[in-house]
């Protein structure tokens, strides 16, 4: 399972999404002899999970029953750990238009936060680019790392714990966008304009 690349079936380890309903839904982390209850009743993913197709319709034990979905960034976005503010899918896609990215970018964030804006910028770089995310907070940058190991993009992303604005993004003349959502941006400008190639065109500040 990754979260750039489709896969059919359901494998130990994988992070996948319980669909209830349009209003409810919730990550789960596939494990052989591990239970997920449900108010429709338990999962069991030995035997209702692993080896299932993404997609499919599972019978919990009170009969009930749910949805097993892949996950993509934009399920992410609405079922992650809060452990900051986030920007939800709008303002993600309006970023991804403004800064011109595409397969094989380079692109600077900061700071990581939660990772909604990670995943849906991983994806867009995929699979010859590359993310340079930095994040202030030591317990969030390594949770981030964790995160990005699980959901199979770590190879797509580099996560450095420092001040952005004191430190920058520890890159130079390498990435064709910068992303800079942090307390006090234009400390960071100058970090910013290091870390763009010769011909690098945007700094969007949110």
């Amino acid at each position: 399972m990754s979260f750039v690349e489709y896969g059919d079936t359901i494998k130990d380890g994988d992070t996948a999404i319980v669909f209830l309903g349009h209003e409810s839904m919730f990550p789960v982390k596939v494990q052989h002899g591990t239970v997920t209850q449900t108010k429709y009743g338990v999962i069991r993913h030995s035997t209702d999970l692993i080896g299932k197709k993404y997609g499919s319709k599972v019978t919990c034990s009170k009969g009930g029953w749910v949805f097993i979905l892949h996950p993509t960034p934009e399920l992410w976005t609405m079922n992650l750990p809060h452990r900051t503010q986030i920007l939800y899918s709008t303002d993600i896609s309006i970023i991804t238009m403004m800064l011109e990215l595409k397969p094989g970018s380079i692109v600077c964030e900061s700071g990581t936060g939660s990772g909604s804006l990670s995943h849906a910028l991983i994806r867009t770089v995929a699979p010859t680019g590359h993310l340079y995310t930095v994040e202030f907070h030591q317990q969030r940058a390594e949770k981030a790392r964790e995160e990005f190991r699980e959901h199979g993009v770590e190879h797509l992303v580099t996560v450095t714990n420092q001040d952005v604005c004191k430190n920058g993004f520890g890159v130079s003349n390498i990435a064709d966008a910068v992303f800079l959502d942090i307390p006090s941006p234009w400390e960071a400008i100058g970090h910013a304009k290091s870390a763009l190639k010769a011909e690098g065109n945007c700094i969007f500040l949110f």
